[in-house]
């Protein structure tokens, strides 16, 4: 899976195609994050092959729908967990971001885990993601944001002068 511009939440329902000994399948419902629908598709059929025993030849996808945030103007605080090969081995994760929707905290964790530990979009598996409290959160590059007296003080800031495009002296940053 490429990982390009932002990821969106899909809901795809799929099933086994009915046979003559089995008329009636039951239907699997996954949530996928990816980049558009087929994507996603390919995502449902990827992780259903490996927890179940048919494919996308022997199977329907029944429906896909994308989900759109309920509150996309309120920030929340999101804990990830995840699975993701490493050169070494598998490895189980939890993170935590804070975002406004839940797609874009998961662009996050895919952009953090490429920096960070040098995994491909491929090797993520997201287990699961959800909304967590203020006094839960456990990381402290969310906890600090917490603060309802946080500060964000301007240290070096420069102060332009009205005029022409060239300017013979150095600006002067410091001030107090």
């Amino acid at each position: 899976m490429k990982c390009k511009g932002t990821l969106k939440e899909y809901r795809v329902i799929g099933r086994k195609l009915p046979t003559e000994s089995e008329p009636v399948t039951p239907l699997y419902r996954m949530r996928i994050f990816a980049t558009d629908q087929i994507v996603a598709k390919s995502r449902f059929w990827y992780f259903l092959r490996q927890l179940r025993k048919f494919k996308k030849t022997t199977g329907e996808i029944v429906s896909v729908e994308e989900i759109r945030e309920r509150k996309p103007l309120k920030v929340k605080n999101f804990g990830i967990w995840l699975r993701y090969d490493s050169r070494s081995g598998t490895h189980n994760m939890y993170r935590e971001y804070r975002d406004l929707t839940v797609s874009a905290a998961i662009t996050q964790c895919y952009r953090d885990m490429g920096a960070r530990h040098r995994a491909r979009a491929h090797a993520i598996q997201i287990i699961r993601c959800e909304v967590v409290e203020a006094g839960k959160c456990r990381r402290p590059l969310v906890t600090q944001m917490h603060d309802s007296k946080i500060k964000f003080p301007l240290a070096c800031r420069v102060q332009k002068q009205g005029g022409g495009l060239t300017k013979a002296s150095r600006p002067a940053t410091y001030f107090q």
